[in-house]
């Protein structure tokens, strides 16, 4: 009779009720406890149950009737519960235990670690001493649900997740099944494995896989550094001191932009009739 070990799916007969659940028999001298959090309904001395087999908190082997669609043969999405720096990032499942990602599989610096509600594509693996993990999927297995992408989504916009990290970008796969890549130049800030991001097509590769962007369309940065000038402006009153001739290192320590940025934002308000300069300050103009 082969050994029971974490990972298995297997069918076991009902050997007797306890306090706190059911002890489940392999027919042999091997038991294990399907604990009464597990249990759907109740159970019949010798029936015969499909369950699958984890290490619970004492490191024990116990058995729940939740079947995961993460399996040793199989790799399915696992959302991210909790984050621990020493060991790595705990994963739900679908069953009662969450399941640990080790941080010697992710990136060197925590920060790019997945976050609560971030998703990693994964399946199972056991270590030296038989306990179980979840193991990232490689490019290849993430590959196998892609399709080539269409070239007319040329600067369409996607949703998509990180699977991968590398030196310069990060790879990723849209909700569509599309292969991406996100060069460093295209960044925004800090970016995370299994992060969710809506992204901009700025390339589709000849084998159907896109080069994206995180940074927003030409417009879309001077409308939305309008609105955060018109914001600050309002909250002094329709004034500020600032003007298309400031320092570069004012305007940055002030809205975080740089000064190019900043002339295209005050050129594009002047140009709407809403902002005038005048002797070194910048004014809304009032509604008459």
């Amino acid at each position: 009779m082969a050994e029971l070990t974490a990972g298995m799916i297997t069918t076991l007969e009902v050997s007797h009720k306890a306090p706190f659940g059911y002890f489940l028999s392999d027919g042999g001298e091997q038991e294990v406890l399907l604990h009464e959090n597990d249990v759907t309904g109740k159970l019949s001395e010798h029936e015969r149950i499909t369950v699958f087999l984890y290490q619970d908190h004492q490191g024990r082997i116990a058995a729940t009737t939740s079947i995961p669609t993460v399996r040793f043969d199989a790799f399915d999405w696992a959302t991210a519960v909790s984050l621990h720096k020493k060991y790595g990032v705990f994963l739900n499942i679908g069953i009662n235990k969450d399941l640990l990602l080790s941080k010697d599989d992710m990136p060197y610096n925590w920060e790019n670690w997945p976050q609560p509600g971030d998703r990693v594509y994964c399946s199972l693996k056991l270590d030296k001493k038989q306990r179980l993990f979840a193991r990232l999927a490689d490019e290849t297995e993430v590959r196998k649900l892609s399709v080539p992408a269409p070239d007319k989504l040329r600067n369409k916009n996607v949703h998509a997740t990180i699977y991968r990290l590398v030196p310069d970008g990060a790879h990723v796969l849209t909700d569509e099944g599309y292969i991406g890549f996100i060069h460093d130049a295209e960044i925004n800030g800090t970016i995370r494995l299994g992060q969710a991001l809506e992204c901009r097509i700025i390339d589709v590769k000849e084998n159907g896989s896109l080069n994206l962007s995180m940074k927003p369309r030409s417009y879309e940065m001077i409308e939305g550094n309008s609105e955060k000038i018109i914001t600050y402006m309002n909250s002094r009153d329709g004034a500020m001191p600032y003007w298309d001739k400031s320092l570069p290192e004012d305007i940055r320590e002030r809205f975080g932009i740089s000064k190019g940025d900043f002339k295209k934002a005050l050129g594009q308000l002047m140009k709407e009739g809403k902002l005038y300069q005048k002797d070194g300050w910048s004014y809304l103009k009032q509604d008459k």
